[in-house]
């Protein structure tokens, strides 16, 4: 049997917790142990006594989980304060972004852990179940914020998303037609903004014609495309996804020269290094930056604005492959591709091509 524990995440204004008691009671129910520290859920609205009856053991500290469980599930990356609590063969389950942070990269390969990419599983149908229903959060919360930012107390142009009978809506751009990008489309469109989603698959773009509202338009996606169409753009938001790999970037600081100023731009690229070559990682206590006039948005962590939606959403993804980790071991629940795919560093080395790629690090392959 397992023992898995669930730590408080600690990253700056951070929410959600990595599982519900639901999710704990199936553990439980197995003969696992799940560790919960005190209070992890209660920014998710999950207090500890829920917990208690799902059959979790409550413990103090983040230091008593690290050094008790085998096993670690997690929302986000560990902060630099978790370093050095993970240990030598200790299976880390969470979002890692790795490509993107050196330096997490590297603590986790002096940790000696096995560390697990929620962004990188990949099931059969060839999508990422794990990244999926954060990325659905993403994508509907970008387009809110956007419309809040473009209120002129906010320092927006003073633009209402939908318009009204007599003024023309705005203009939302979406670079990347992804579940991230599709999701944004929806929340414009539904709004009753003009949007413009952009990609580089056809055929993806073909599928968002015949099912989106009509006033949604696909465009293929070009560098001329994206600087011509943010120039009149009131809102533009980059969902752009290379997997395990660092974002390209897409829109320059040269075209925001061209934008107009309250112009308000979201990457929710942003854990992989950023779509737009002015990114820098936000937090939701201090959400935006100016850079030439124009608003960037670039909350590193969006979903954990809303932790109630976000965690009971994510604990729907990731119980399974939990509950095959715990069963069956991580190397032997590797065995399957899609929890194979979501090996990133493994006692010291980085197994996942993409990564080492992104951070010129040497790539190992992983053999059981």
């Amino acid at each position: 049997m397992t023992i898995i524990g669930i730590p408080k995440e600690i990253k700056i204004q951070e929410g959600r917790v990595a599982m519900t008691p639901a999710g704990v009671y199936e553990l439980t129910r197995r003969g696992h142990t799940v560790l919960v520290q005190k209070n992890a859920g209660v920014e998710s609205n999950l207090p500890d006594e829920r917990y208690i009856k799902a059959g979790a053991e409550l413990v103090d500290t983040m230091e008593e989980v690290y050094a008790r469980a085998e096993m670690i599930v997690k929302v986000k990356e560990p902060q630099e304060r978790e370093f050095p609590l993970i240990r030598e063969n200790q299976i880390l389950f969470t979002y890692f972004h790795f490509a993107s942070d050196k330096k997490l990269t590297e603590a986790m390969m002096r940790s000696g852990a096995v560390c697990i990419a929620y962004e990188t599983v990949l099931d059969q149908n060839g999508t990422l179940p794990l990244l999926t229903p954060m990325s659905e959060v993403a994508g509907r919360l970008s387009v809110q914020e956007g419309a809040k930012y473009l209120e002129k107390p906010q320092g927006g142009k003073g633009v209402l998303l939908g318009g009204v009978p007599g003024v023309k809506p705005a203009d939302v751009i979406i670079i990347g037609a992804g579940v991230v990008g599709s999701n944004a489309a929806l929340m414009a469109a539904g709004l009753g903004a003009n949007v413009k989603i952009l990609d580089i698959n056809l055929n993806r773009l073909r599928y968002l014609s015949e099912i989106m509202p009509a006033n949604v338009e696909t465009v293929y996606s070009t560098r001329f495309a994206i600087s011509d169409l943010v120039k009149t753009a009131d809102l533009v938001i980059g969902a752009t996804l290379q997997v395990g790999m660092k974002a390209p970037h897409l829109l320059t600081r040269e075209m925001l020269k061209e934008m107009t100023p309250g112009t308000v731009i979201i990457d929710v690229s942003v854990d992989q290094g950023g779509c737009f070559e002015t990114t820098h990682p936000t937090t939701h206590a201090n959400p935006v930056y100016v850079v030439d006039g124009i608003i960037h948005y670039c909350v590193a962590n969006i979903p954990g604005a809303v932790p109630v939606t976000s965690t009971r959403a994510l604990t729907n993804a990731t119980m399974p492959y939990v509950i095959t980790l715990a069963e069956k071991g991580w190397e032997s629940a590797c065995q399957s591709p899609d929890l194979k795919q979501g090996l990133n560093v493994v006692q010291g080395d980085v197994v996942f091509q993409g990564v080492a790629d992104s951070l010129n690090l040497p790539y190992k392959e992983w053999r059981s």
